[in-house]
């Protein structure tokens, strides 16, 4: 595991995941490591869900792509604000934004990015809504072939 040389932190933009990052990027200045900061856009539906008979329009291929791609453009202005505004400054960081499932990006960019660390945040979730949302968080630490950090937040997520 060590030299550490490429941390990759995720975020999904909510409070409990920020102290993820900002430990992704001490960990980063610490190690004089590369962080690669990520954020993953869930794909578009092709249908909402919403029963049949409630179902007036459905929204088009190219109204799909447009919003992935709206999407895409403001997770990458947000990546770069909470670089500046929340990151070491002279830390080498390179933002990326995927879209499609969460837990299946941040592992499939942690091998092709050859990431010696991934460091992502857990909400904390329990019960019904853990069962509701599942968890990123455990299920990259169950697939990935990677060394990973799991951050608890310290403010109260599981409301």
């Amino acid at each position: 595991m060590l030299p550490i040389r490429r941390i990759l932190g995720s975020t999904d933009f909510s409070m409990a995941g920020y102290p993820a990052v900002l430990a992704a990027g001490e960990l980063a200045v610490h190690f004089g490591a590369e962080l690669v900061l990520l954020h993953v856009v869930h794909p578009a539906s092709p249908a909402p869900l919403v029963p049949p008979e409630r179902m007036v329009v459905l929204p088009s291929k190219s109204e799909t792509e447009k919003y992935e791609r709206d999407e895409e453009s403001r997770g990458l202005e947000e990546l770069k604000r909470l670089v500046v505004e929340q990151l070491p400054k002279g830390l080498s960081c390179r933002t990326l934004v995927q879209v499609g499932s969460a837990a299946d990006e941040i592992v499939r960019l942690a091998e092709a990015e050859d990431v010696d660390l991934v460091v992502i945040a857990t909400h904390g979730r329990t019960g019904w809504r853990h069962l509701a949302f599942g968890s990123v968080a455990e299920k990259v630490v169950r697939i990935a072939t990677r060394p990973v950090l799991v951050v608890q937040s310290p403010q109260d997520s599981r409301q």
